[in-house]
Parts: C-alpha cells; structure tokens; sequence
C-alpha cells in the first residue's frame, strides 16, 4: 500500500486536476507514480517539466532509456526498474541488451559511453575528473550530450528517490522481466578516487561489436 495517498480524479483539486489530466493524455493513464507525485501539484509539474525537457534534447530516445534503467538499477528501484524495462522491451531491446544497459554497458561506442559516463555522475556525485571528459568526447559524446547526461541522471533520482519515499503500488504488468542475475558486473566500475576515475574507466575493456546509433 501507498505510503502516501494516490490522488485521483475523484480527490484532486482543481490545479492537481489539471496535472493528471495532461499526464494521462500522453501517457493513456495516471502510472501510481504520478498519482503519488501529485500530492504536491509544484513537484508533479517540476518533474514534468524537467521530463518534457529532456524528451526534445540532443540524446535520442532509446540512450534516454538505457539512462532511466541504469539510474533506477543503481538506485535500486524497484518500481522505475519494472517501468523502464517494460518499456526498453517494447523499443525493441533484448534481455542482453537490459541485463547490459543495467551493468553500465552497451555494443553501441556513442551509448557505451553515456552510460559510463552516468554512472560515474551517480558514484562520485558529479565529481569527474579531466581524463574522464577527454574520453567520451573521444567516443563522440558532445558537450550538450553531457549536459543532458547529468539532466537525465537528476530526473531519474528525483523519480527513484521519491518512490522511495512514497512506495506507491507496482502498477506495471508483473511479467516484466528483472535480469539482475545476467548483469555482468565490470571491475572498471568499481567505486574509486575520483582523480583516477577518467583514466581507468575505458581501460582493458573488451569491445563488442558496434551497434546502429540512432541520432
């Protein structure tokens, strides 16, 4: 059960009304999450906002995705874990392709390297060092797209976070897969100084193929 109230069209006031309307209108109904959220109307429409945001930036849909999944792993989400892989399923993703978006990793340099990135923003709490912005650049992540990385990892913890706090009720199918057993851990991930954390987070990796980058 919901540690908070689930607002509904039967509860809301006017300006939370108004919110979950516009939430069902792009998303076809009112996730828990949202229903959760709309306690307070300026958190609803600052998350919102924020999402909308993101959704037109430089980064293209499918790394948007790989970065909600990997977020919510890392926080341990349980709820986010279930949206996003239902929804990494229904973009075409495999069970690999999760299982590896949720360990850091993809075939894919560009999002391999987001990835990387975020997860390093998500460890050391921003603080990357030189060596570590020379190498995703290298692999073709622009300045905006770094920008954005951090964006999308702010956005994922305020959802993450707050789910924490809420444990509004799994209203996703219960068939979603969790892959937690097939994540291949990487020891180049491992926590560490951040002054070493650019120069070793590239190093002796195996390479996979390359996939198609949708940009």
């Amino acid at each position: 059960m919901s540690r908070l109230p689930l607002i509904t069209a039967e509860t809301a006031d006017t300006e939370q009304a108004a919110l979950l309307t516009e939430v069902k209108r792009q998303l076809g109904r009112v996730p828990n999450l949202y229903a959760a959220l709309a306690n307070s109307p300026a958190t609803l429409r600052g998350y919102l906002s924020l999402r909308d945001a993101l959704t037109g930036s430089k980064l293209d849909a499918r790394t948007r995705e790989q970065l909600a999944l990997l977020v919510a792993h890392e926080n341990g989400c349980d709820y986010c874990i279930a949206a996003h892989t239902m929804r990494a399923g229904r973009m075409g993703f495999s069970e690999n392709e999760i299982a590896d978006t949720r360990a850091a990793r993809a075939d894919d340099p560009h999002a391999d390297a987001v990835l990387r990135f975020a997860h390093t923003v998500l460890h050391e709490r921003g603080r990357v060092d030189d060596d570590l912005l020379e190498s995703v650049r290298q692999r073709g992540v622009t300045d905006a797209e770094l920008s954005e990385t951090v964006g999308h990892v702010a956005l994922n913890i305020l959802s993450n976070y707050f789910n924490h706090v809420a444990e509004p009720e799994l209203d996703f199918p219960t068939g979603v897969t969790h892959p937690t057993e097939r994540i291949r851990h990487d020891p180049t991930l491992a926590h560490r100084e951040p002054s070493r954390t650019g120069r070793r987070l590239f190093a002796d990796r195996p390479r996979g193929p390359s996939g198609p980058h949708d940009r």
